[in-house]
């Protein structure tokens, strides 16, 4: 195992990495091409925001597993490039998240008091109080458009000088606003009612230019803007349309469209406060950010552990982990047993566990699935959703919280274009796995091993017959499962062996006059 720090990491970080004996590099300032010829040689990358994890680094990093960025925002590495090629990309969503709120009330702040342009008078030996007059924010309206780590705290400071603070967010419910004593809103209402309006969203397609002309056209006169998110989620030639015109009274912009913004015009107006990127250059903040990115990346290395992965699902709730590893089994014997093409894949989570977050859950179930039917294709949990959209397989995922036979059942019913099956599963006490239906029929059978899924006739002498044929062949049974829905019907059969069966034996098998079908299924 072998780390690249491309960019400056504080000291606390690189003795993570010489504690837990991981050898490292550090390389900083590294042009692309140079990053290109030497990256191979790495299992990790650890950035901040200088490196640019581009296509053509990522196509050349044959071992690397982990791009660990010491920050929030990964929008300088290329996070689809690395999920294709299996790549976890992780980031430190915490570590700078006061150093950020802190930065946006200092802000906030210094555009309220006018502080920048009264201080540069000052030292050029002005004594000009009436320019500089400013409004207090106590009783002023606060618009938060994101109300995640950073936007949450900012929203407690706010409240602090006993601003009203209102907030758009989709994924935050009612519940989680009053907490901390935010409205929640329509976008729309920020705009009209804000006297403040401070970001703290991701950048994304979706966000980009999300305000803009017709944006600032629905914002009170005087309004005062702040910008500690991301660049690009301001039109800053809008932006500097609405001030020259009045609408909004100043803004303070710690991101810009291009960095350095040297060429903006925003530069060149007074009531515009303009700092360089300094959202989270706190030495707390530096501390924090490489410590845990540090943590992180050893986890990833020696323990498989995954923590704040931007392209993979987080198990946030301790107790559905234990069904990671059977929804992994289901849609491996899915794999072995399936005929045809996939065309969808229908996942049904029934009972208690309902209640929680499954979406590791379904990737579990694909990462299995896919591994056993792309066998010259690295599959994993990173890369999984990806290989199945692009493979136009449909993938929909159901819940219930109303029990059926089991406390908890995962469903998982597979279509190809020429058949249907449905396998659930289920865990007994804390970690006991089972599958307890297949197509239909019941059974109790251990997902592990080798194993024989048989589907017969059910009539008497069958199971002697089978186990004949095995016992001559030196195959001992170590768990035997039957279901049928009728006497003299069709039955299943799910036999554990000890070791893999052989195609001849399969063969003799299959000439057993009442035997429809055998697969050997490993699991």
């Amino acid at each position: 195992m072998k780390v690249l720090v491309s960019d400056p990491l504080s000291k606390e970080g690189l003795d993570i990495l010489d504690k837990a004996q991981i050898p490292y590099e550090v390389k900083t300032g590294l042009r692309e091409e140079e990053l290109v010829s030497c990256i191979s040689r790495y299992n990790a990358l650890i950035v901040r925001s200088e490196t640019k994890v581009t296509k053509n680094i990522i196509g050349a990093a044959q071992n690397l597993k982990v791009i660990g960025r010491a920050g929030v925002g990964v929008d300088n590495i290329d996070v689809m490039e690395a999920t294709k090629r299996g790549i976890v990309v992780m980031n430190v969503p915490g570590g700078n998240t006061i150093s950020a709120a802190e930065h946006t009330m200092a802000l906030l702040l210094s555009l309220s008091r006018n502080i920048p342009q009264a201080n540069k008078s000052l030292k050029e030996k002005e004594w000009n109080r009436k320019r500089f007059r400013g409004v207090e924010l106590n009783g002023k309206t606060l618009g938060i458009i994101g109300l995640g780590r950073i936007g949450r705290e900012v929203a407690k400071r706010a409240k602090s000088f006993v601003m009203k603070v209102i907030a758009f967010d989709p994924y935050v419910s009612e519940d989680q606003a009053k907490v901390i004593g935010v409205e929640l809103v329509e976008l729309e209402d920020i705009y009209k009612e804000s006297d403040y309006i401070t970001l703290h969203i991701p950048s994304s397609d979706k966000t980009r230019h999300l305000i803009s002309r017709d944006e600032f056209s629905k914002m009170k006169p005087g309004v005062r803007i702040i910008n500690c998110a991301r660049g690009g989620i301001i039109d800053e030639e809008a932006l500097y349309e609405a001030m020259k015109e009045g609408k909004v009274a100043g803004c303070a912009l710690d991101v810009y469209e291009k960095e350095p913004p040297f060429d903006s015009p925003l530069l060149e107006l007074e009531n515009c406060i303009t700092v360089p990127h300094l959202g989270a250059s706190t030495k707390e903040a530096q501390v924090n950010v490489a410590v845990e990115i540090a943590r992180q990346v050893v986890d990833a290395l020696k323990n498989d552990e995954i923590r704040n992965a931007v392209n993979i699902p987080q198990i946030e709730d301790i107790e559905i982990k234990p069904y990671l590893f059977l929804c992994e089994k289901i849609g491996y014997l899915h794999a072995q047993l399936l005929s045809g093409h996939i065309e969808g894949i229908d996942v049904e989570y029934t009972g208690e566990i309902a209640n929680y977050k499954v979406a590791p859950l379904t990737v579990a179930i694909l990462k299995g699935i896919l591994s056993g039917i792309l066998t010259e294709t690295l599959v994993n949990y990173v890369n999984a959703p990806l290989i199945a959209k692009e493979r136009g397989i449909r993938v929909v995922e159901s819940k219930s919280i109303k029990e059926k036979d089991f406390t908890n059942l995962i469903s998982v019913r597979l279509s190809t274009d020429k058949e249907k099956r449905v396998i659930e599963g289920s865990i007994f006490q804390k970690d006991d796995e089972r599958i307890v239906s297949i197509d239909g029929f019941r059974v109790d059978a251990i997902p592990s091993g080798y194993m024989l899924v048989i589907s017969n006739i059910d009539k008497p002498g069958v199971i002697g017959k089978i186990g004949t044929i095995l016992g001559q062949n030196n195959i001992n049974i170590a768990g035997l499962q039957m279901g049928r829905k009728a006497i003299g019907g069709r039955q299943l059969m799910v036999l554990n062996v000890d070791h893999v069966v052989e195609q001849e034996v399969l063969k003799q098998i299959e000439g057993v006059d009442e035997v429809s079908s055998v697969r050997m299924v490993k699991l």
